[in-house]
């Protein structure tokens, strides 16, 4: 795609001055000008595509407190990614048991019975197979961790190794179990040679009864090397997206699957072996190791607003594998159960901002982080079928928290698609409420992106509700993530950043997709044990978010000659106040190259430097894992005048940044 770039950079001029950097000085170019959303670009995480528990969650053991059951999934049970192991001729038993359990939450353990402990290295025990196998790296640390209770009289060793298929210890490590009460045992593995296929094994040398649960594995190079934290690759990918906001924890994971699957954040905070695990409405299991106060914590770290998104007291209208718009699975709590559900919702709050002084402000000071994450958005509700039902419990949960923290901006819902009754209804009743902020849902052909470029230019200003775009997708044939797709996603954007004034934030969705085990196409990023995969897609959301501004000036760039009459041929100008650089988006969907007229008359450009971001390539083009690099941004430096006119080429992104 290189050539491409040849005559791009083919302008010299003359540079000047700098522009001072905040907003008021940044000059006033014509009476068009708008402020826009400095937060209008962020990312939506769900559980979906196995994107917590075997992706961004660091843990390695699946299945680590043998809660699998066969309403996750079909055919699974406590044992599932376990292997029962019987060496150099050791005997005994293995059962799943739930008398006297580490707690309440976590019924089911295992116990070893070791009648005989065999000759040489071998012995009784288990293993786990962790998520497509366990994925090791020469040199670094791997901490391991089990809760065990003594049953016999005398202690049991046990010896743990991180093994291959052939056997071959990778790293081992040794502890005794003596305590007939619960206990927990930590040791730190090292690592002597890399491999992607590694299983963990736990054999018992020695006679005795022993009980097993809350068997762990993490990396200690976590993201930030946050403990019980974030697969370091998978949580960079997203930081260098440099979002706005993360929205969390879902998406339809956030309603459930009934009533008794919604989504409870109490249950995902405190001591992971205390929290409560259930079915993931995708079809497997969460373990809510990635809880929300590891949540509030990476947004924290990458410098991104928390939105998290409660349930608005109903479960999703696809309940019972109903996935079909307008089906009626919906159902409503009981009114009677209403109050301790509104406690919830403004008990996270104060988790969130509360003094440690607070009840639950002291429980985040307990998980360590005495200062408040500064939550300033809430969301209730996600797509919900707008029924009478949701209508009356939304209504007391947003008018509890406007009672209470009249400083948290409520954000509704209208329904899961972009027209239609929920829509419709959604926003009558969000206007009727008054809710600061409406949730919009629509996955469509790129087709249908460059044929709604002015959706948002239509909608009432007067209307005291912002809109936030929170899942939207161009699907393409067969779902792949094209630069075709990617270009139409970009296009609208474009319009997003137009109608920066009332669309406040955005959001592309699915976020993450584990290859062999997504229920939804297409991703932003795939991934495997060890392998990244940025799609294009990806690529176009990066350099909008990265790019992004406060300030929507029209005059900045529009398109010349042969680019007026076109329909997939759009430009966008914005200004960053912070630190007063113009940032020109132009996007050309179009089969030749077409001209973008950039004026930057009436400014002092005697010191600028410019640079120029290209997207481009085949159209039916796609990065994969043989081919990553198939279509990826490059960037060159780029010489400007006050006007001049910047060739596009055919199917591409150009991202001009110019500092003054």
């Amino acid at each position: 795609m290189k050539y491409y770039l040849k005559f791009v950079f083919l302008y010299t001029v003359s540079c000047f001055v700098t522009v001072a950097t905040h907003a008021q000085d940044v000059p006033v170019k014509n009476s068009k000008e708008k402020p826009i959303s400095p937060d209008l670009f962020g990312i939506f995480f769900e559980d979906i595509n196995y994107a917590a528990d075997g992706g961004l969650y660091a843990e390695m053991v699946q299945n680590r407190s043998f809660e699998y059951n066969p309403s996750d999934r079909k055919g699974w049970h406590s044992l599932t990614a376990w292997k029962y192991l019987a060496e150099d001729f050791a005997y005994g038993t293995l059962t799943v048991e739930t008398s006297e359990p580490l707690n309440e939450n976590n019924p089911h353990y295992t116990v070893l019975n070791i009648e005989d402990e065999g000759q040489g290295k071998g012995g009784l025990g288990l293993a786990n197979s962790g998520f497509d196998g366990m994925v090791l790296k020469e040199g670094e640390n791997y901490n391991f961790s089990v809760w065990s209770r003594l049953f016999s009289e005398s202690a049991v060793p046990l010896r743990v190794e991180l093994r291959d298929k052939e056997g071959k210890v990778y790293g081992h490590t040794t502890w005794t179990a003596e305590s007939t009460d619960w206990k927990k045992y930590e040791a730190r593995i090292a690592v002597t040679q890399s491999t992607d296929s590694a299983y963990l094994a736990v054999v018992a040398k020695g006679k005795g009864k022993i009980a097993l649960d809350m068997v762990s594995l993490f990396p200690e190079n976590t993201f930030k090397g946050r403990a019980n934290g974030l697969r370091a690759d998978l949580a960079r990918v997203i930081a260098d997206m440099r979002p706005a906001f993360v929205r969390f924890p879902g998406g339809c994971l956030v309603h459930g699957d009934g009533l008794e699957n919604m989504y409870r954040w109490k249950n995902t905070i405190g001591p992971v072996e205390e929290r409560v695990p259930q079915k993931n409405i995708w079809g497997y299991h969460q373990t809510a190791g990635l809880g929300y106060f590891e949540y509030f914590q990476f947004c924290e770290d990458i410098g991104a607003k928390p939105l998290p998104v409660l349930a608005a007291a109903v479960s999703c209208q696809n309940s019972g594998g109903t996935w079909r718009i307008g089906s009626i699975g919906q159902k409503a709590m009981p009114l009677e159960d209403m109050q301790d559900y509104i406690r919830d919702v403004l008990d996270l709050i104060e988790y969130a901002n509360g003094p440690v002084t607070s009840t639950w402000g002291a429980k985040r000071a307990e998980a360590g982080h005495p200062q408040p994450f500064n939550l300033e958005y809430i969301g209730i509700g996600n797509e919900d079928k707008i029924t009478p039902g949701f209508e009356e419990r939304f209504k007391m949960i947003h008018d509890a928290i406007r009672e209470k923290h009249p400083e948290i901006i409520v954000v509704g819902t209208s329904g899961p698609s972009h027209s239609g009754e929920d829509y419709e209804k959604g926003w009558e009743f969000a206007k009727r409420e008054n809710v600061a902020l409406v949730d919009e849902h629509y996955y469509e052909k790129p087709e249908w992106f460059w044929n709604n470029r002015e959706r948002y230019d239509k909608y009432d200003r007067t209307v005291p509700a912002d809109i936030y775009l929170g899942e939207f997708a161009a699907h393409d044939t067969d779902r792949k993530n094209t630069l075709r797709s990617a270009l139409a996603e970009a296009a609208y954007m474009t319009h997003l950043e137009r109608n920066g004034d009332i669309v406040r934030f955005s959001s592309y969705a699915p976020l993450f997709g584990r290859v062999g085990h997504t229920q939804w196409n297409p991703n932003l990023i795939y991934f495997t044990g060890d392998k990244v995969l940025r799609t294009v897609n990806y690529y176009v959301q990066q350099l909008f978010s990265v790019n992004r501004g406060d300030i929507y000036d029209p005059g900045l760039v529009s398109p010349s000659g042969r680019g007026k009459d076109k329909k997939a041929f759009v430009v966008s100008g914005v200004k960053d106040s912070e630190t007063g650089d113009i940032i020109i988006k132009i996007v050309n969907g179009e089969e030749g190259e077409l001209g973008a007229d950039i004026n930057l008359s009436g400014l002092d450009i005697s010191k600028a430097e410019a640079e120029c971001i290209l997207l481009t390539g085949n159209p039916v083009a796609e990065n994969t894992f043989e081919a990553p690099e198939t279509v990826v941004p490059e960037t060159r430096s780029l010489r400007v005048n006050e006007t001049f006119t910047y060739p596009a080429p055919a199917h591409s992104l150009s991202v001009i940044r110019i500092k003054l």
